[in-house]
């Protein structure tokens, strides 16, 4: 298939045998379970298995829209190796489908502690230079992410039988969680530091001893940290780190300022709240499916 670009490639390894990464790929109601690239899958009859076996897919994009298309496919079993392959061709007559057509490969690889499973694929899409321009800048990076994604939440299924759907419920909930926190670190530096110097704040580093033109400072670091839990999105200690900075502000408010304790809109019932939605969200990303353990290159002599 010419096309300038080489293609989407995934790789994962898998502590299963072949036959279960197998059923989970192979059944497509099981398949579109963990596959973040479709919701549904169907199947269409066939005379023998030696035909390939040809299927609708749908993809629902919101707002009651959904991109509809077919395909075929064809799986190996390698006696030789142990191994399988399955090949796959597709296409969309859809209007609004980017993808005009396309065609692919999985393939299942034995090796020395699991299985070793992997993809490429490429496609042809429609709408002419635009249509390219939106698949380089935006499309494709993200179909790819989807994939690489999806691969990792097939392996927590087939690993920790983690079903895909909780697999999605914590994703949401670290989200969350973190979007929570930095939105929280960013506007109290910025909102009533840097913008409107806030009197509460002022009173509060003077009963510290600390000078007043620390404020803006203070409140610049504060934004960074915030940039730091949305830049960090797969490093679990951040929530540590943000457990730790709340009970030492309650701890400093406690002891120099005692008693903004007692106010209607108080530190404690604050960073408590942020404490427990930081909890939520250490426990939530060590269930996370991450794209950053798939392989998107294939490896030193296979390419």
């Amino acid at each position: 298939m010419p096309n300038s670009n080489p293609g989407i490639y995934v790789e994962i390894l898998i502590h299963q045998p072949l036959e279960r990464i197998w059923q989970l790929t192979q059944n497509p109601a099981l398949h579109q379970r963990w596959d973040l690239r479709f919701t549904g899958i169907q199947y269409l009859p066939r005379e023998n298995s030696s035909e390939p076996q040809k299927f609708l897919y749908e993809t629902r994009i919101g707002f009651g829209l959904a991109i509809k298309g077919t395909g075929e496919s064809v799986g190996e079993r390698i006696v030789e190796t142990g191994g399988a392959t399955s090949s796959l061709k597709f296409a969309s007559d859809d209007s609004i489908s980017l993808i005009r057509e396309g065609s692919g490969y999985w393939c299942y690889v034995p090796a020395h502690d699991g299985l070793r499973f992997f993809t490429w694929y490429d496609y042809r899409v429609r709408f002419g230079i635009l249509g390219r321009f939106i698949d380089r800048i935006a499309f494709r990076p993200l179909i790819g992410w989807a994939t690489a994604w999806s691969f990792d939440r097939l392996r927590l299924w087939a690993e920790n039988d983690q079903s895909p759907e909780s697999s999605i419920s914590y994703a949401v909930l670290h989200a969350i969680a973190r979007l929570t926190i930095a939105f929280v670190w960013i506007w109290h530096g910025l909102v009533p530091k840097l913008i409107f110097n806030h009197l509460d704040e002022r009173a509060l580093l003077a009963q510290a001893r600390l000078p007043l033109h620390l404020l803006p400072w203070i409140g610049a670091l504060e934004i960074a940290f915030g940039l730091i839990v949305l830049a960090a999105w797969n490093r679990r200690l951040v929530f540590l780190g943000n457990i730790f900075l709340m009970f030492i502000a309650i701890g400093v408010v406690a002891i120099h300022s005692p008693a903004y304790l007692f106010a209607a809109f108080n530190p404690v019932t604050l960073n408590l709240a942020v404490v427990a939605i930081s909890i939520i969200g250490w426990i939530a990303a060590r269930h996370l499916p991450s794209a950053r353990r798939c392989l998107r290159r294939p490896p030193e002599g296979e390419a």
